[in-house]
């Protein structure tokens, strides 16, 4: 995609090194390699308004008369609908979509077609193109994000007093509530929309009036342009605004981030669906059977949203690698940028979309839950708090005072609560019994009042404020 013409000359000779794909030998291999259309036809609504705003300043400006921009206009309203339609011929030949609605312009309405690309380059009118897509595809996934997060927050309201084991390292670590748990997501996808607003923002300057890199002896106004496109403003430098593929880049690494909260939470699905654990139970909806095992419910959702994350960050990579090395200005390199980031924004508004139906789907066992919560000596922490509190003990050693009862616990294969006053005395003879009052599961996630803890309290305000600010 840039304004470099083929040159003729003789054909070349056949050349075995290309393989029998590549029968007419180099030539071929050129064209199949310089060619974009195949994938930067997406771009066909973005190009076709940037034309529409950059006719309508040509005339304006007196550089073209009004009626070949009313021409253009119409032509490419009539070229329009036949994309729609699915009535347009795509031709490889034409290397790309802004050559193939050009030629199909000049083709409808003769003259008047040839005078669109005057003071403007493939350069700057690609750079455009592909900012609208991708500013359209913010203002989408956006909105799958909140709405991923309102599933979330609605779930965290309904389990806000349900307790579940809090893992650390995978371990039974805190009791916490299921509805703390589900609103850590909303906390990240939050993060996510306001990566995706921090991109729509920076990347809302138009390149186009650029041109090729120098910008234009033409006497064009990019102010109009880019009021009309919904730009901010024009951006300020030819060169960077023809070269720059930051906000390609923004958006894949807030892509890329969003995918591993979205994977995290896939990996968390698939261990509470499994066996061992039987926390939330998915149906048949979003899981799969087997071909040779009748008994299983494999949550293969959650693992294909899991696995779509090594595509987005992939993207990422690849378009880093791609930029890392290129000069100023541009260079046919960045033809490379589109297909990774039209696949990882397809990739991460499927997982958005199967995570959203996994959140309202699931089904939480909340009695497995409540049993297990309080398994690996979970309010431990709860005992050394009572010994700091009421016996005044400094934290280190009330924290050497408990983990000698954890050990005597274990010892006789009994939870904390399964203990004697008389067995905990022989740790620390000041204990009371009162110290059972703080070793329950419910009185363990109660305690926690303290901002952003998991008291009940806490988790059903938060998820209320949410739910407001979702509305």
């Amino acid at each position: 995609m840039n304004d470099t013409q083929d040159r003729p000359g003789p054909a070349p000779a056949a050349n075995p090194q290309w393989g029998g794909r590549f029968a007419a030998g180099p030539a071929a291999v050129m064209r199949e390699i310089n060619a974009s259309i195949g994938f930067d036809r997406k771009l066909w609504r973005q190009d076709i308004a940037g034309s529409r705003a950059h006719a309508a300043m040509l005339a304006r400006t007196g550089i073209i008369a009004a009626a070949d921009a009313d021409a253009i206009a119409g032509g490419l309203d009539a070229i329009a609908a036949e994309i729609e339609a699915g009535r347009f011929a795509f031709d490889e030949a034409l290397e790309d979509i802004h050559m193939n609605i050009e030629a199909r312009l000049a083709l409808r309405i003769g003259e008047a077609g040839k005078r669109l690309h005057t003071a403007r380059s493939r350069n700057d009118q690609v750079a455009t193109d592909f900012r609208l897509w991708v500013r359209d595809a913010i203002d989408g996934l956006t909105a799958q994000v909140t709405d991923v997060m309102r599933a979330f927050a609605a779930r965290a309201a309904e389990h806000a007093a349900d307790p579940m084991p809090g893992f650390t390292h995978l371990q039974t670590a805190q009791p916490v509530t299921f509805g703390h748990h589900l609103l850590a997501y909303v906390e990240m996808l939050a993060r996510d929309r306001g990566r995706l607003d921090d991109c729509r923002r920076r990347l809302n300057e138009s390149p186009l009036g650029a041109a090729a890199l120098a910008g234009t002896s033409f006497p064009i106004d990019r102010d109009m342009t880019a009021t009309a496109l919904g730009f901010d403003r024009p951006a300020a430098n030819s060169l960077d605004a023809v070269s720059d593929r930051d906000f390609a880049l923004e958006f894949l690494a807030a892509a890329a981030i969003s995918a591993m909260h979205l994977s995290r939470f896939a990996e968390e699905v698939v261990i509470w669906c499994s066996a061992p654990y039987r926390f939330i139970r998915l149906s048949d909806a979003f899981t799969t059977g087997s071909s040779i095992m009748p008994q299983k419910r494999n949550p293969d959702a959650a693992e294909l949203v899991r696995a779509k994350t090594g595509r987005i960050t992939g993207a990422l990579v690849g378009l880093l690698t791609v930029m890392k090395g290129l000069p100023l200005a541009y260079a046919k390199d960045m033809q490379e940028d589109k297909e990774g980031v039209f696949d990882a924004a397809a990739a991460w508004a499927l997982a958005l979309a199967a995570t959203a139906g996994m959140v309202r789907d699931l089904t939480a066992d909340t009695a497995r839950m409540r049993a297990l919560a309080g398994s690996g000596f979970a309010t431990a922490t709860d005992l050394a708090d009572w010994l700091v509190r009421v016996l005044h003990l400094p934290f280190r050693d009330a924290h050497h005072v408990t983990g000698r009862i954890v050990a005597l616990a274990e010892a006789k294969g009994v939870d904390l609560a399964g203990l004697s006053l008389a067995d905990m005395q022989e740790v620390e003879p000041r204990i009371t019994a009162a110290v059972f009052a703080v070793l329950s599961v419910e009185a363990s996630v109660a305690s926690r009042i303290s901002f952003g803890g998991t008291a009940p309290a806490n988790v059903a305000a938060a998820a209320a404020r949410w739910i407001a600010a979702l509305a």
